[in-house]
């Protein structure tokens, strides 16, 4: 469970930054729906980090936004 958060948490925002400071086209390897819901689930996430507090809807909020992300990558 660390190897993957490690992964997601310091990896790919340091490959993405890379990508951006040297105009290089980046392929995450998922589909437009599934970036669709990634980035809804971003956002979201933004919300509730960004007002300092979560309480527990917004988590249920993540957990359904990343439900269908996470069936849909397994299950073309």
């Amino acid at each position: 469970m660390a190897a993957g958060l490690a992964t997601t948490g310091l990896k790919t925002p340091i490959v993405v930054a890379i990508c951006l400071a040297f105009d290089l086209r980046l392929v995450l390897g998922i589909e437009p729906k599934d970036i669709v819901l990634l980035v809804l689930t971003l956002v979201v996430g933004s919300i509730g980090v960004g007002s300092g507090r979560a309480n527990i809807t917004q988590g249920a909020v993540q957990l359904l936004l990343f439900a269908p992300f996470r069936f849909l990558t397994v299950v073309p």
